[in-house]
């Protein structure tokens, strides 16, 4: 038996777990340090990301939050250093004062462009000794778990 044998004999749903969620905090420091050269977190990587989705349609508060992979993150606080930096616009709603409207500006898809220009170069350093059957395999196995 060799040392790798060893760890599946342990209880292996605490072995999943732990490894899932060690693999999930390397890969949110590797994506930090990634975007840090273009002062972003990646929160507000992906909000500008949902936005230009959009193709200049605009969004609101609530569209955002339920992109974000993270539910905990303070969408409006996001929203506002992305408007401090000139990369989107907030506009109040004129049918529903109560909502915001947000929209990406020319600055931030010139941003997005240039970070999607090394993001594919970023993706594939992470994903590289995967076959592309594996990470298929991988993506299904990680939404079966959950999606219960």
């Amino acid at each position: 038996m060799n040392k790798n044998d060893k760890k599946y004999e342990l209880n292996l749903p605490d072995y999943t777990i732990a490894n899932i969620l060690q693999t999930g905090n390397w890969m949110n420091e590797k994506f930090s340090d990634h975007l840090k050269q273009y002062a972003l977190s990646i929160q507000q990587f992906q909000v500008l990301r949902s936005l230009k989705e959009l193709k200049g349609a605009s969004a609101d508060l609530q569209t955002l939050q339920a992109e974000m992979v993270s539910k905990n993150s303070n969408t409006t606080r996001l929203v506002e250093k992305l408007r401090l930096k000139g990369y989107i616009t907030r506009f109040q709603n004129e049918e529903n004062r109560r909502k915001v409207d947000i929209k990406i500006t020319d600055e931030g898809l010139t941003l997005l462009n240039e970070i999607e220009g090394v993001q594919i170069d970023f993706e594939n350093t992470i994903v590289g000794n995967l076959s592309t059957t594996e990470i298929i395999a991988l993506n299904q196995l990680l939404e079966k778990i959950r999606n219960k």
